[in-house]
This record gives C-alpha cells, sequence and structure tokens, in this order.
C-alpha cells in the first residue's frame, strides 16, 4: 500500500468515526460536518497516526487549507468582486446568513460602509476542540483571511479568533472606495 493510499483509507476510517460519535447536531450543522470540518480533521489526525507524516502533520493541513481551500475560496470571492454592487449584494447575504445560521453564535452590527461580525461560539472551533486538535482551528480561521485578502471592494479585518485564544472572532467586513 503505497503512503497516500495509507492516510486516505486513515482518514476515512477516522472521518467515519467522528461522524458516528456525534450527536445533538442540526441538519446544517451535520452538512457543514461532514462536508468542511471533518473531512480536514480527519485527514490531520490520520497524519498524526502516521509515523512518515506525524512530526509535519499541521504542516501539510495548513498547506492544504491554505494553498488549495483558500485559494479556491479567494478565487470565487475575487470573481464576484468583479461584479457591480458587489458589496451591497455581498453584505446584505452575508449579515442575513450570519442572522439565521446555527453555526455559530454571532452579534451583527452595520453602518453605511461597514458590517461587523462578532462570533462568540463557533462550529469550526467547537469541532476542533471535541476532536481534540483545537491548533487545527487556526487553518480555518487563515482560509478567511485568504478568502477576503486583496479584494478590490470588499475589506476585511479582525484582530482575534476563537480558534487563535480569543475571547471571539471579531470579523470587520468593510467597503473599499
Amino acid at each position: 500500500m503505497s503512503s497516500s493510499e495509507r492516510i486516505f483509507s486513515a482518514q476515512e476510517k477516522i472521518f467515519h468515526e467522528c461522524v458516528s460519535s456525534l450527536t445533538g447536531k442540526t441538519p446544517n450543522q451535520m452538512k457543514t460536518l461532514t462536508g468542511t470540518i471533518l473531512p480536514r480533521v480527519a485527514l490531520y489526525k490520520a497524519f498524526q497516526d502516521d509515523a512518515e507524516y506525524a512530526p509535519r502533520a499541521y504542516d501539510l493541513v495548513r498547506k492544504y487549507m491554505i494553498e488549495v481551500i483558500g485559494r479556491q475560496k479567494h478565487q470565487s470571492t475575487a470573481f464576484l468582486d468583479k461584479i457591480p454592487g458587489f458589496y451591497k449584494i455581498y453584505s446584505r447575504t452575508f449579515l442575513k446568513i450570519m442572522r439565521t445560521t446555527d453555526l455559530q453564535v454571532s452579534t451583527q452590527y452595520e453602518g453605511k460602509d461597514y458590517y461587523d461580525i462578532t462570533i462568540t461560539d463557533c462550529l469550526w472551533h467547537n469541532a476542533c476542540v471535541e476532536f481534540g486538535c483545537p491548533e487545527l482551528c487556526v487553518c480555518f480561521c487563515e482560509v478567511d483571511d485568504i478568502t477576503y485578502g486583496g479584494l478590490k471592494h470588499l475589506g476585511f479585518t479582525r484582530t482575534k479568533t476563537l480558534g487563535t485564544g480569543g475571547d471571539c472572532c471579531d470579523f470587520h467586513f468593510f467597503r473599499k472606495s
């Protein structure tokens, strides 16, 4: 068995173990956990459990998250950023989602040219903690930085995240001139 087959097999086994241990999750939470969060958690744990990859487990998953996931998300957001009125469309959509989602607990504030989201409870952070890899949450947070970095019409800053030990994630989006 090749090393990639070994890792894939271990990831698949760990993924199914993680999924089978979940209780009390809504359908929306299950969809996000099984489609986004737990595949990365399982990959990380598979690398950690493998003698060949264990010393580089975090770096390998971080590189994947940054160079593959982050790049893909940035490209799609940058494409949308070219649409006239993107800021207004995106801000309304993002705020509506944040006000109705069960993936995190947040408060939202908006002004004419900005909106702030303060997340105090996050499914990504909770899952990483629950499955024994809180450090992995930082990679999910870094994907946000890449997704929103360098856009023409939408600016993004954040000073802290739950994943980096903060008491919240303090998203600040603003219209660029």
